[in-house]
């Protein structure tokens, strides 16, 4: 009888563990080019990071020249106010503090200036990943969203390091785009770019989220005032329903992902 009830004990000791242990929580890591970026999918990072995983947000470059709607000057002191802006928008999607990796904005294929510019990009980047192991990727297409080269370089390092096998690099990538509409809402006089935006065959995941999510969303655009004037911010926010109309719509790099998670 004693030995029944010391196994009847152990048993109910060892179900009592194993209630209370929780798988690890995944990781999504988005790599993107400039403060901002993450706008192309920041309603998919408010979701999962609602959700409890370990959403992170690498930017590339200091953003230093992209000053067009401040009159903050170019250089240290706009990428400083860049800084801080990225962190307010991680902080609205309920993400981790920004990496900001620190190079040179607009700059990232300047061969002439740097030749090893690109290798170092490269070497940093697999740094970060090692360090997070990610069990997702997201970052741009190869048309980079906006046809910006530092988007296209970003994309296609991330893009380098899956298709190597770096360690610690997973299979999951994911590319962003930007909606046509969008642009047209961002910037009515010019629309949207020619052959720039993917044919929607191949967006073949597609990502749901939640009107708190999208309201997330609007909270970090708007903390990149530099950026954005305050008329495309309310344009942007008052249509981004329609826009999105509930999903975030990415391209796989690899066709065996599932329709609607970035993790399965």
């Amino acid at each position: 009888m004693r030995t029944v009830l010391a196994s009847l004990v152990a048993s109910i000791a060892v179900s009592a563990v194993a209630a209370g242990q929780q798988a690890p929580a995944r990781t999504l890591v988005a790599v993107f080019a400039h403060p901002d970026d993450e706008s192309a999918a920041s309603p998919l990072l408010a979701r999962y990071a609602r959700e409890g995983v370990k959403v992170h947000l690498i930017i590339a470059t200091d953003g230093a020249a992209g000053g067009l709607q401040t009159s903050i000057p170019r250089g240290p002191e706009l990428a400083r106010a860049r800084a801080e802006e990225a962190r307010c928008a991680t902080d609205a999607l309920g993400a981790a503090p920004p990496i900001l990796l620190g190079f040179p904005d607009g700059q990232l294929g300047n061969y002439v200036e740097d030749p090893l510019r690109l290798f170092s990009l490269t070497q940093r980047l697999h740094e970060e990943l090692q360090r997070l192991r990610p069990d997702a990727l997201i970052t741009w297409g190869p048309d980079g969203g906006t046809g910006h080269p530092d988007h296209r370089l970003v994309s296609a390092v991330v893009t380098q390091l899956v298709r190597t096998g770096a360690p610690g690099v997973p299979e999951h990538l994911f590319y962003a785009s930007l909606p046509a509409a969008a642009m047209r809402v961002a910037n009515p006089s010019r629309g949207e770019p020619p052959l720039l935006i993917p044919d929607a065959k191949h967006l073949t995941t597609r990502v749901p989220f939640t009107p708190a999510d999208l309201e997330s969303a609007r909270r970090a655009l708007s903390c990149h005032k530099t950026q954005f004037p305050p008329d495309v911010i309310a344009r942007v926010a008052e249509s981004a329903k329609a826009v999105w109309n509930g999903v975030v719509p990415l391209a796989p790099a690899f066709p065996s992902a599932a329709k609607d998670d970035v993790f399965r």
